[in-house]
């Protein structure tokens, strides 16, 4: 009796896990892009309109965006994949929505587009408090150091070459 029993119990175990059996997934990237040609097309005026519309964008597909901050020619974000997601989709995601309704708004004077490219590195667990605060303060950070400067240093600190210096 003991061991049907626990044939049962070893059943009714097995059955509660496959109801209950998902996928946990946590990882963490830095994502950092430009305006096209860098130009300083992001005004303060709008530039927060742009994060809150970027942020109810990511809600709506189901990016989990932590952070979002930038400056007049860059935008910072701290996202969390989900199982299903990759970098350059949810990249391609913000992206080419966020663009769409800059332009739907006539924020810029001329057809508002990013780079193509974009700067993106994982960030551990321990980190995020980090880079939030990093993020949150991009207006004090810039007003000592270029978008350029700023590449420079995450191109040296993440050992990637500049295309100039290849």
């Amino acid at each position: 009796m003991a061991s049907a029993n626990g044939i049962i119990i070893f059943e009714a175990k097995k059955a509660l896990a496959k109801k209950t059996a998902m996928s946990y997934v946590k990882i963490w990237v830095h994502l950092v892009f430009a305006t096209k040609d860098r130009e300083p097309l992001l005004k303060e005026e709008f530039r927060y309109d742009v994060h809150k519309h970027i942020l109810k964008n990511c809600r709506e597909k189901e990016i989990f965006l932590q952070a979002i901050n930038g400056y007049t020619d860059h935008l910072h974000c701290l996202i969390s994949l989900g199982k299903d997601q990759t970098i350059a989709k949810v990249t391609q995601l913000i992206k080419g929505e966020s663009s769409f309704w800059i332009n739907q708004n006539n924020l810029t004077p001329e057809k508002f587009s990013w780079q193509d490219d974009y700067f993106a590195v994982s960030v551990s667990e321990s980190q995020v408090p980090v880079v939030v605060n990093y993020i949150k303060n991009q207006e004090k950070h810039h007003a000592k150091k270029s978008f350029e400067d700023e590449v420079n240093e995450f191109m040296t600190k993440y050992g990637w070459k500049l295309i100039k210096d290849q």
